[in-house]
């Protein structure tokens, strides 16, 4: 391990053994190899897997006894949004599960937030979001992938901060930062058609509730076929 740092072997060894969770190499029960054969294992040193261990029991995804066997857990009744955010920094897609599980709570978060931003936020802030989707929209098929990213990203951030609710906009930020490492997925279900950004945020602007709403369903929907 000649020229890693403590965070970086530990991360490897943390990236080994969630993979093989939620795939189900590892099935809810397993016992986790010591320590010390995890060491030998992944040619780190103990305090490095200690490490991992640690942000695994902090997403849910085992649990650690002291002077007892570590177990893995259920991920699906033991995690929380953790485990999407356990995602990020990761170079290899996820599994096909957690990819559909993601857009479709996406797509569920984001129909409902257009739902009440068009019927709750200000005028001025249903402006802003009409901008806003006019200039991600400009940016579809302009060449700067990065930037459509970036803007498109804030079009959604300003639709549900104008819904108005907290546990909508919490929830964003970890399926954001979960999407960041979807890798391939993502160029999938980059913005194709500006006609339907343009339309999402002049519902919004209009104040008009139900329009909305249909329109994000078409929009958001559509990436989860896409990326599957």
């Amino acid at each position: 391990m000649s020229g890693e740092g403590t965070a970086t072997v530990s991360r490897r060894v943390h990236d080994s053994l969630r993979r093989q969770i939620l795939e189900g190499t590892l099935s809810p029960g397993d016992r986790i190899p010591s320590e010390r054969v995890l060491a030998e294992e992944f040619g780190v040193n103990r305090h490095a897997v200690r490490e991992a261990l640690k942000g695994l029991q902090q997403a849910g995804l085992i649990r650690i006894t002291h002077g007892g066997a570590t177990r893995v857990l259920d991920w699906r009744d033991s995690g929380g949004l953790e485990v999407l955010l356990d995602l990020g920094g990761d170079p290899v897609d996820p599994p096909a599960e957690i990819v559909r599980s993601v857009l479709e709570m996406r797509a569920s978060i984001g129909v409902d937030a257009a739902r009440l931003c068009a019927g709750r936020a200000s005028e001025a802030e249903r402006d802003e979001v009409e901008r806003l989707g006019e200039r991600a929209a400009a940016l579809v098929g302009a060449g700067d992938d990065d930037l459509l990213d970036q803007s498109f990203a804030e079009f959604w951030m300003a639709v549900v901060s104008g819904s108005g609710n907290i546990a909508y906009r919490l929830s964003l930020n970890s399926l954001l930062a979960a999407m960041l490492s979807f890798g391939e997925v993502a160029n999938r279900i980059r913005p194709d058609d500006p006609k339907i950004i343009t339309r999402l945020g002049s519902a919004i602007g209009a104040g008009d509730p139900d329009t909305a709403a249909e329109v994000a369903g078409h929009m958001l929907h559509a990436d989860v076929k896409r990326a599957i």
